[in-house]
């Protein structure tokens, strides 16, 4: 088994950029879902109610951001331009943010035709897991990190009437040659250098059935619609891949190695 690709999620909701390597911190991939989009009042907003999120391309780098989407000007970004502080959240969690940059608030709220604001999440995180001491997180729904083998999706399509890709599930990193559904039982792993622990499955939720290409919502609720019949795992819901905390960190290639380090029958 290898990682065969490694992407990162630099807005929450926007599209992915694949990477090469990354060094992997205990907060996760680099950029990963620094920035996100609230609503005035601090209130996070993702691709469940506005999906056309996901239509938006996002270049990250340690000067910002580059952004495109259909029918908008490109736009760049700075951390510098977030300078005001905001309080918000993401589920159970609140901390405070950084907003306040008026020019992307403009174009992302013309591009959603809904009054919204871009938040950085700082140089460093005001966010912590509220069950995992010493987990830093970022605008990520609850965990650092997400993993799923190929041979998870080559199953859940072989049930399909209309297979989708792993850009629906938004993964961070990608397995070969493993079997359906065998990541739900690593509970330690090492990718090349790095070393990760398994909190939890990930639980999934009606953002699988926007369609990363059009981002629209699929009228026959598909894939979760199958992944509901035989992917429940109580207490979490619908599953499919797992969550990643990071135990050792270092650089991550593609084409390292995995090893099982501890397994969780």
């Amino acid at each position: 088994m290898h990682l065969a690709a490694l992407h990162h999620y630099p807005v929450k909701s926007c599209a992915g950029q694949p990477l090469a390597e990354a060094d992997v911190s205990p907060l996760g991939l680099p950029f990963d879902r620094h920035w996100m989009l609230a609503l005035p009042d601090g209130q996070f907003i993702t691709g469940r109610d506005y999906p056309l999120l996901v239509r938006v391309t996002v270049v990250a780098n340690a000067t910002g951001l580059q952004l495109s989407a259909p029918g908008m000007p490109p736009l760049q970004v700075s951390p510098a331009d977030c300078t005001a502080p905001v309080q918000t959240g993401v589920w159970r969690y609140q901390f405070s943010a950084w907003g306040g940059c008026q020019v992307a608030n403009t174009w992302f709220s013309e591009y959603l035709q809904t009054a919204c604001q871009l938040l950085y999440i700082g140089a460093e995180t005001q966010r912590w897991h509220d069950r995992m001491e010493a987990v830093p997180l970022s605008f990520a729904d609850g965990y650092p990190l997400l993993l799923i083998g190929q041979g998870s999706l080559d199953d859940l399509n072989s049930r399909l009437a209309q297979p989708v890709g792993m850009a629906n599930f938004r993964p961070n990193l990608v397995i070969a040659e493993s079997n359906a559904y065998e990541e739900d039982y690593w509970q330690r792993i090492r990718i090349g250098e790095v070393e990760f622990f398994n909190p939890k499955p990930c639980s999934r939720c009606i953002f699988t059935t926007v369609d990363p290409a059009t981002g629209e919502k699929a009228a026959s609720g598909e894939p979760l619609a199958t992944l509901s019949q035989y992917r429940m795992i109580e207490p979490h819901g619908v599953c499919f891949g797992v969550n990643l905390v990071v135990s050792k960190p270092g650089t991550l290639r593609i084409g390292d190695p995995l090893e099982v380090l501890d397994w969780d029958f």
